[in-house]
């Protein structure tokens, strides 16, 4: 039985859509809906040598986050199981193992792709990472 399943979002449709099964197909189960951070970004953006660049990017990346939570909270309005969300910051597919590994998490259920254009080139497939890392099972959504 499934009773933890962790949600990685990160803003991009195969996200949502991997909340929106993992809300169908798992409905008595408690959901975190994850959002990871990623310091690295502030590298690939035009005025990362700018003063407090970092702080105000910061900033922003966690209003971002805000208004992933609202969505999924919206999405989740009619859920019977329990639901959260949680945001870390750090490499993501390192941070969606981890939190799987220490938190109980029964299944990870993760968008196929978020990234696009010279980051996802650069920085490798995260769902493909925790795929082959993950404690639990793992299913992707396209």
């Amino acid at each position: 039985m499934t009773d933890h399943v962790l949600v990685p979002h990160d803003g991009s449709p195969q996200a949502a859509a991997a909340l929106d099964y993992a809300l169908a197909e798992f409905p008595e189960a408690e959901i975190v809906v994850l959002n990871v951070i990623d310091p690295m970004d502030v590298g690939y953006s035009a005025g990362a040598m700018l003063p407090d660049f970092s702080e105000q990017w910061y900033e922003s990346a966690k209003e971002a986050t805000e208004d992933i939570f609202e969505e999924a909270r919206a999405a989740a309005a009619d859920h019977p199981g329990g639901f959260r969300t949680v945001r870390e910051l750090g490499r993501p597919s390192q941070k969606i193992v981890d939190y799987a590994d220490e938190h109980d998490v029964d299944h990870v259920v993760i968008g196929s792709h978020g990234r696009t254009g010279v980051t996802r080139i650069l920085l490798g497939s995260v769902a493909e990472t925790v795929a082959r890392r993950s404690p639990v099972p793992v299913t992707l959504i396209r």
